[in-house]
């Protein structure tokens, strides 16, 4: 329920920014202010969430989390102008971003011999919580108004909170820590930006995310610039963000039962590869195929959100590598899509842009090297 949370006030609001915009009166430039601000609300929780565990204890982060992810989403609603709008969006969104650091911790705490299986079912409902709203929200604002298109979807973060609390009950607050299985060498407080560990982690997350969102927001543009209705368009969007529970489903268990899972990276990058060529040269030839081969090549995000209980000793450590891995990877991601733009309007052409991304996942291979090696967090920070 928590990570069916995740994505909602991002889905929900891209397919009716426009509509927003006319209602309440903010142009295309504030567009791209909207559409950087999930990953710099991610990026900040990845530096506030560690905090808030350390203070607070994992489960009642995770409470405040969902409780702030479904008050900014259902206050967004009655917003009457744009800056409103962004600051309770911006709540929404930190609600989220804190749920993303802390939920691997709390997998690893709860259920830290069904790693593989467990993974596998909270990132699908990450997924689901991308595809749904977008699906969903056009026919809901046009039956009901933009408001309550928006606004249903906050009753998932109230209703994400309910289990926690008869989890807090029972615990009495409590927030322990089972040290008896660790070496008696093995220190319980680190520098995790000291770890290479931590480093590859961010790297591949960052590289996974900046090249995701950026296809998000200019595969549609790719596209029609290269003859295709706004409908196929948004069609290979759908598609592109379905085929990615694919992924989801398989990538946590083939991760958990490899002792170095660095070939998978290797394919992935292969597919993004083969994809951005496609796209670049015959855009409008076996579309399907480079969408469904791009939709697969992130497969590297569902294996890094794994490898950070696979290479952790403990659920602090998992914490302080989920807040650090996300915080550095989605404030790189912040500016894919941005400077992806860029790149086309220097240019006037895709070439370039397509070489950032090729550059992102020569960096993804560098961090992944550092990531998947077996080793522990926990010796190295």
């Amino acid at each position: 329920m928590s990570a069916l949370t995740l994505r909602a006030a991002v889905t929900a609001f891209s397919p009716l920014a426009e509509t927003i915009g006319a209602d309440i009166g903010y142009g295309t430039a504030t567009l791209g202010v909207f559409g950087m601000l999930p990953t710099a609300m991610f990026g900040l929780a990845g530096l506030v969430g560690p905090v808030l565990v350390r203070r607070f204890g994992l489960e009642r982060t995770v409470l405040m989390a969902m409780l702030a992810a479904g008050a900014g989403s259902l206050a967004r609603v009655f917003s009457s102008g744009t800056g409103e709008l962004l600051a309770l969006s911006g709540v929404a969104l930190l609600g989220m971003g804190i749920g993303n650091v802390v939920i691997p911790p709390l997998v690893k705490r709860y259920f830290g011999d069904h790693l593989a299986s467990i993974s596998s079912l909270y990132i699908v409902m990450v997924q689901l919580s991308t595809v749904i709203p977008a699906f969903v929200a056009v026919p809901l604002a046009q039956a009901h108004g933009w408001r309550i298109s928006m606004g249903v979807w906050a009753l998932f973060g109230f209703a994400a909170a309910v289990p926690w609390l008869v989890v807090l009950r029972d615990r009495r607050g409590r927030d322990t820590v089972d040290t008896t299985a660790l070496p008696a060498s093995t220190p319980q407080t680190g520098k995790v930006w000291r770890s290479p560990v931590a480093w590859g982690m961010a790297g591949m997350f960052g590289m996974t995310s900046l090249t995701t969102y950026a296809m998000f927001a200019w595969l549609p543009t790719i596209l029609s610039d290269a003859g295709a209705s706004a409908a196929f368009a948004g069609t290979m969007v759908g598609l592109f963000a379905l085929i990615g529970l694919v992924p989801a489903l398989g990538a946590p268990t083939v991760v958990a039962r490899m002792r170095n899972p660095f070939p998978v990276v290797v394919g992935c990058m292969v597919l993004f590869a083969i994809a951005f060529v496609g796209l670049l040269v015959a855009p409008m030839h076996l579309t399907v195929l480079w969408v469904l081969l791009l939709g697969l090549g992130p497969a590297t995000f569902p294996m890094a959100l794994t490898l950070i209980n696979l290479r952790t000793r403990t659920p602090q450590g998992s914490a302080a590598l989920s807040g650090f891995t996300q915080g550095v990877g989605y404030a790189v991601a912040c500016v894919g899509p941005l400077l992806f733009g860029v790149l086309h309007s220097a240019t006037g052409g895709w070439l370039a842009p397509f070489g950032l991304l090729f550059l992102a996942i020569g960096v993804l291979l560098a961090g992944a090297w550092q990531a998947c090696k077996p080793r522990m967090l926990e010796d190295t920070w």
